[in-house]
């Protein structure tokens, strides 16, 4: 039996060693695993809490019982750390990406999307129209795990895509290099007359929440998709696929 989240589709580094041997050097890692009551004073977990808060990663403190799921009983010794089942890229990966194809950017950024469904059907969506790239933040936010990779259908092998500390931080780069950014909103221009034919990049919010505040203040414009039904909302992937497919028709036009 493992444990019904989504840790079990992250790959694991365990034990103490192993897992600052990890942090050193770098790994690309999603959350680190403490048990519950261990000595944090412990020089290597000390060493281990020290690194990760360095690098800005979620610290998780979890019962044993937890642990041992994860790791299938393995000999954990109280730290695990989750790692990124797939390599992420680089704001400048995703414009050399464009550039390689002779053309202009258009990115995807997500505000914090947590489904994984969300995210493989999104990149996904992204591959077949040709976006040159996603940008997703490393804190409150799914990362690329197994279920993003199985959801994307192997889009996730040809998609590049970044993670960044600071979302609002990584806008700001993108709109000094002459992108122009656009969100979705319940208010805002009908997407259809959404003109995406320069660089771009398009803002997706988180499926509950939308876009937050913070990162709303950094948009050019506002798109929002009218809808006549009593639901007044789409799911994160299905307003994505609509936006996104506008975005690939203001670039390709019909002869």
């Amino acid at each position: 039996m493992k444990p019904n989240n989504e840790e079990e589709n992250n790959d694991f580094v365990i034990g103490r060693h192993p897992v600052v041997a990890a942090l050193q050097a770098k790994q690309e890692a999603n959350k680190l695993f403490l048990q519950t009551g261990i000595n944090e004073k412990d020089p290597v977990i000390a060493n281990a809490l020290k690194i990760a808060n360095k690098q800005h990663l979620v610290i998780s403190r979890v019962p044993k019982q937890k642990l041992d799921l994860m790791t299938d009983r393995q000999n954990h010794q109280g730290i695990v750390l989750a790692v990124a089942a797939f390599d992420y890229a680089t704001i400048d990966d995703l414009f050399t990406n464009a550039e390689q194809k002779n053309e202009t950017p258009f990115f995807v950024i997500l505000d914090n999307i947590e489904d994984p469904h969300n995210l493989g059907s999104i990149i996904r969506t992204a591959d077949a129209a040709g976006v040159h790239g996603v940008i997703i933040p490393k804190r409150r936010a799914v990362g690329l795990t197994s279920t993003v990779a199985k959801t994307s259908a192997g889009a996730i092998e040809r998609v590049p895509v970044a993670r960044v500390t600071n979302l609002t931080n990584a806008i700001n780069e993108l709109k000094e290099r002459g992108v122009w950014v656009f969100g979705t909103d319940m208010h805002g221009t009908d997407y259809r007359r959404w003109d995406a034919k320069g660089a771009v990049a398009l803002i997706i919010g988180n499926e509950g929440k939308g876009i937050s505040p913070l990162v709303k203040k950094q948009v050019d414009e506002m798109l929002t998709i009218p809808m006549v039904g009593d639901i007044q909302s789409l799911n994160a992937s299905v307003a994505a696929s609509v936006l996104i497919y506008q975005g690939y028709n203001a670039r390709h036009p019909l002869n």
